[in-house]
């Protein structure tokens, strides 16, 4: 049953700024951009297992650090192969409390 979990608080993640969290085994990126808006995402990209919390964040689209693949935050679709899909999260903030809904 999916559930809110609370990751982090918005002082650990600061607009412009990326979080990697480990939770239950699996790695989500966090990405806090410049307009505010909180996206997050699978942590480890489709292609070779890059950290994507470690990537360039250019509006919604991520870049993996290890060899460029590319992902929209809005729809984790990739723009290098329209197949490959990482998950994403359903995000809320309370006060400074940022939730995502775990599976």
């Amino acid at each position: 049953m999916s559930r809110w979990v609370k990751f982090t608080t918005l002082d650990r993640l600061p607009p412009g700024s990326a979080l990697e969290v480990d939770y239950d085994g699996r790695i989500y990126a966090l990405f806090h951009a410049q307009d505010g808006k909180i996206s997050v995402i699978d942590g480890i990209c489709a292609h070779q297992g890059g950290p994507l919390a470690e990537g360039k964040l250019d509006g919604p689209v991520v870049t993996c650090p290890w060899h460029g693949w590319q992902f929209d935050m809005r729809t984790g679709r990739s723009l290098i192969h329209k197949s490959v899909c990482v998950a994403i999260f359903e995000v809320k903030v309370e006060g400074d409390d940022v939730y995502v809904m775990v599976p």
